[in-house]
């Protein structure tokens, strides 16, 4: 953020003395004279601020008008240029004629939200690259602030002080803010998300950034899986070859779990129920894409069905949720979507996974779609998925690594059976590495099929936020040109 200079001012009295030989006339004289002074003020200060007022409203509708045309100045090419060209602004130009531009996508999840601010230089008759990103998060997620809104408000204008420090005061009025929100505002009823929404795009509209109609929305799971999977194969350069080949992703998170891949086989693309496949248009190319969300799959959501909970609602009469996932010693509470919830084990003759699995495999039953050609795309996944197996030592926790489906139930097995007899300071471990390693099998993929676990490619995230916002930026050229 740009440093101002606070000014203060303060109300000084003077004193003039007077020679005796002046006499009362003089004196007088002066007192009129500081009077008349005083009646000028008075009449001037007002003025003043009527002309400020106006000088104001008339910069403010000037900046609203020449918002769009200043971005397009930056970020579009020449007319009927197209991304991998480079355009002629020479605010937007570094000194090797690379173009320069920015994009904020603010990522409002289930148990936070996040902001990004993107740097991305296109160099002359070639796609853009990603030469920068900052990210910072706050918690909790904006559905925390659903039963008190203006709440919400503090933790946005926190976040876009980060865009503002990070980025260029040329670039501000050029640059697009976005904010879309996931799973978390999914779930809540539909007028308590609208007024946070509303909330948002209220503190948005009095930032110095580009907001457009559609900055701030839910996002529906199917282009939070798109957004995942532009953002994957563009920071694995899959995007700059066309007909390349290219990779999956997977994502877990809170409230709902998403998966997408590029389909090659065309029994693929017939045997895919209606809502699987979409098309995506990037640098002039369209993609048929495979790509589905799971809402209330995400891991804290599944958590909540296999407790037997109801998403959103207390337990009825204040009654304990019991589970076989839990160990059989264990009772405690939990907090999800600001509801606490009793919770407990229960004594078992089998063993605890074998219960846990079965419990977790009639919460999943009938609810994911199988596909075959899973087993031959390579896939990344990240979020929850990197978060557990890196908890129980399958991937270094700073790098990431490589694992293979059947790493994760032998991991739950491990851990289910040390909770039947030593105290656990993770009580859900064992629920959920058992609930991943039926998942990720309930999705068609082999115990022996290799995943890559990262959080980071080339040291930026790996979430759906550079996707998102690399496509809001491309559809905007579009509709400038739709020629292009």
């Amino acid at each position: 953020m740009k440093k101002g200079i606070r000014y203060e001012t303060s109300r000084k009295t003077s004193y003039i003395f007077q020679q005796p030989q002046h006499g009362l006339w003089q004196t007088r004289m002066r007192k009129i004279s500081n009077h008349g002074s005083l009646r000028v003020a008075k009449v001037a200060y007002p003025l003043g601020l009527c002309v400020g007022l106006f000088i104001y409203v008339a910069y403010i509708k000037w900046h609203r008008a020449t918002a769009t045309q200043a971005f397009f100045s930056i970020t579009r090419a020449a007319p009927g240029a197209r991304w991998g060209q480079q355009a002629h602004s020479p605010l937007g130009t570094a000194a090797d004629g690379h173009e320069v531009f920015y994009g904020i996508m603010f990522d409002a999840g289930s148990t936070g939200t996040r902001v990004h601010v993107f740097q991305f230089a296109r160099p002359p008759r070639e796609t853009p690259t990603l030469t920068h990103e900052t990210f910072k998060a706050l918690k909790p997620g904006l559905s925390a602030y659903a039963d008190d809104v203006e709440k919400s408000a503090q933790g946005i204008q926190e976040l876009l002080d980060v865009a503002k420090q990070d980025i260029p005061f040329d670039f501000w009025k050029a640059t697009p803010l976005v904010l879309k929100a996931t799973a978390g505002l999914r779930l809540l009823p539909g007028e308590k998300a609208q007024k946070l929404l509303q909330k948002v795009k209220e503190v948005f509209k009095a930032s110095p950034f580009l907001v457009g109609d559609d900055c701030v929305s839910i996002m529906n799971g199917t282009d939070e899986g798109v957004s995942a999977w532009i953002t994957i194969n563009f920071l694995t350069g899959s995007l700059k070859t066309p007909g390349g080949s290219s990779v999956g992703m997977l994502d877990l998170g809170g409230g709902s779990t998403q998966i997408a891949f590029l389909p090659r086989v065309e029994g693929t693309l017939q045997a895919s129920p209606p809502g699987y496949l979409t098309a995506l248009r990037m640098f002039n190319r369209t993609y048929k894409l495979y790509s589905y969300s799971y809402l209330g799959l995400g891991l804290m959501s599944a958590r909540l069905a296999i407790l037997g909970g109801v998403e959103g609602q207390p337990a009825k009469d204040g009654k304990e949720l019991v589970s076989p996932c839990l160990s059989p010693s264990f009772k405690g509470e939990w907090e999800h979507a600001e509801v606490t919830y009793r919770v407990s084990g229960q004594k078992a003759a089998a063993s605890l996974h074998e219960l846990c699995a079965a419990r977790v495999s009639e919460v999943l039953q009938n609810r994911v779609h199988r596909t075959e050609e899973v087993k031959h795309v390579d896939f990344y996944a990240f979020s929850y998925y990197y978060d557990l197996a890196a908890g129980v030592g399958l991937i270094d926790a700073e790098k990431g690594g490589s694992l293979v489906v059947g790493d994760f139930e032998i991991a739950a097995k491990y851990v289910c059976r040390t909770l039947e007899t030593q105290p656990q300071s993770s009580p859900f471990a064992c629920m959920d590495l058992t609930y991943v390693s039926l998942l990720l099998q309930e999705f068609g993929f082999p115990r022996s099929k290799v995943l890559k676990l990262t959080r980071k490619i080339d040291n930026v995230e790996t979430s759906w936020a550079l996707g998102a916002i690399f496509h809001y930026i491309d559809s905007l050229n579009r509709q400038k040109s739709p020629a292009s």
